[in-house]
């Protein structure tokens, strides 16, 4: 099996010793794969994509993005991965595709590319006719897609999404994961976070189940839903992480 993403031995504590804690983490992901990376409030998702992309630093452990060593071959991996973190990462005052440009230089794009690329991105994410316009006044689907196209415009091998779909509307959230099923066919690795149950179900092909910094669950999504048949994967995910409150 190729692997995308392969963690082995990771351990991580926040500096004042509170949050989640990670101690001798391990997980693989195949190349091609659509992944679930799903949890309660506190479970250590974000931490973990953050951990993933370099954000933050683990204490111990390796972590390997495409066979590439994140810390030792850094600068390598960034080129590699794509991020559309759960907040907008973009210039509000800048219009798609001013920010395009500038995010499509970092990624190393020359202006022949950037130009391609942005065309592209707006036709299929629906934003054309915007294209010039201050992101700051644009809905929230519209921003959500902004913030999409700017974590792929590289091209990504592999592509982390943290909450991508949130505060967005039911037609920009169906048109969100049609976009990244396409994206998949053509060979990009996603790694996905959210909330909603129903999503995960509709876009991923396997889910781990994480809490309190640990996995309880991993397996090809089909697979669960048949050894655990709960009513769908909101269900599963209930019965293993508990129905308490988890937003304090």
């Amino acid at each position: 099996m190729s692997l995308a993403l392969h963690i082995q031995h990771l351990h991580f504590r926040y500096a004042e010793n509170t949050g989640v804690i990670f101690d001798d983490f391990n997980l693989e992901i195949a190349k091609g794969e659509r992944f679930g990376l799903l949890g309660p409030n506190g479970a250590g998702k974000t931490t973990l994509i953050n951990l993933m992309t370099g954000v933050l630093k683990a204490d111990k452990g390796k972590i390997d993005l495409m066979g590439k060593d994140i810390r030792t071959d850094e600068k390598e991996v960034k080129r590699m991965f794509g991020f559309v973190p759960q907040f907008y990462s973009f210039y509000q005052e800048l219009s798609p595709v001013e920010n395009l440009e500038f995010f499509g230089a970092w990624a190393g794009l020359n202006k022949q590319e950037i130009k391609q690329r942005t065309d592209e991105l707006l036709e299929v994410l629906g934003l054309t006719s915007v294209r010039d316009k201050a992101v700051s006044k644009f809905s929230g689907g519209m921003k959500g897609r902004v913030n999409l196209a700017i974590g792929v415009i590289h091209k990504p091998s592999l592509l982390f999404l943290d909450e991508p779909t949130t505060g967005v509307d039911v037609q920009t959230r169906h048109a969100i994961v049609e976009y990244l099923k396409e994206l998949n066919k053509t060979g990009t690795t996603l790694v996905y976070t959210s909330h909603l149950m129903s999503e995960a179900e509709n876009l991923c092909t396997k889910v781990a189940l994480m809490d309190a910094g640990k996995l309880i669950v991993h397996n090809d999504l089909n697979a669960l839903l048949t050894s655990h048949p709960q009513g769908g994967l909101e269900g599963l995910f209930l019965k293993l992480t508990g129905k308490s409150y988890r937003d304090s």
